[in-house]
């Protein structure tokens, strides 16, 4: 199973030290961000990985990261032009992903304390659609907000950003999909953001009755706040050989 990687953000809310360098090349303890993702595939089983970024951020990714052969893993680049929205991130992994092939996808600011082998495990098992996994937080209205059905195991609507959260988990930034998911990005319009959105994605799986989820149990950050991206690097600190 191949693993994508979507790391084209330009960080906003992390600038001015973005201004010099891709965000997911920031320091996180001892390592680039980034390096912790790869890691965390690789311990998880996945070998080959496709890393989406922009034409400015790809020399730094690859004096990083370079083939991959250093990480134990495989790694093939692919240059997003412009920002057109996670999903449209996504399409251009397309030609390397083979017919019927599962995948996983990570955001690449997205960083866990535990294993992600278990939630790959568990995908492999079912036998089509979408998973994506959720994690109880103290303000979900600050993510994608799930609407669970426990006895199915699916979720019927992802709500994003809500006021008035349905529940306290949020949708975290790993995905696994079928093939299928790039038919189902050529249906998808534009948000209001002028973006191909994931969540609009992830909510034709789940109208489909095909999008289950797996709940993270472990300390979890997207590290996009200076708050976060620090939090990140006391508990990160050290963990990478």
């Amino acid at each position: 199973m191949k693993a994508v990687i979507l790391a084209g953000g330009i960080g906003t809310r992390l600038k001015p030290l973005t201004f010099w360098t891709n965000k997911y090349l920031l320091p996180v303890g001892t390592y680039p961000m980034i390096c912790h993702g790869v890691a965390k595939l690789r311990e998880a089983g996945f070998r080959d990985l496709i890393l989406v970024t922009s034409r400015t951020a790809l020399g730094g990714f690859a004096d990083v990261l370079g083939s991959g052969r250093d990480w134990g893993v495989s790694l093939t680049y692919v240059v997003q032009e412009e920002a057109g929205g996670i999903a449209q991130a996504l399409e251009l992994a397309r030609p390397l992903i083979a017919p019927r092939e599962k995948f996983a996808v990570l955001i690449g600011d997205n960083l866990f304390e535990e294993s992600l082998r278990p939630y790959r495990e568990q995908y492999e098992r079912q036998k089509d659609g979408a998973m994506v996994l959720v994690k109880k937080v103290a303000d979900p209205r600050r993510y994608g907000v799930p609407m669970l059905d426990p006895d199915s195991g699916r979720i019927l609507r992802i709500e994003e950003k809500p006021e008035n959260p349905s529940s306290s988990f949020c949708v975290i930034g790993l995905y696994f999909y079928d093939q299928e998911v790039f038919d189902v990005i050529d249906r998808i319009s534009p948000s209001y953001r002028g973006e191909m959105e994931i969540t609009d994605v992830n909510n034709a799986y789940s109208a489909a009755g095909r999008l289950q989820f797996g709940e993270l149990q472990g300390w979890w950050t997207d590290a996009g706040t200076f708050e976060s991206l620090e939090d990140a690097g006391k508990r990160l600190k050290g963990a990478l050989p």
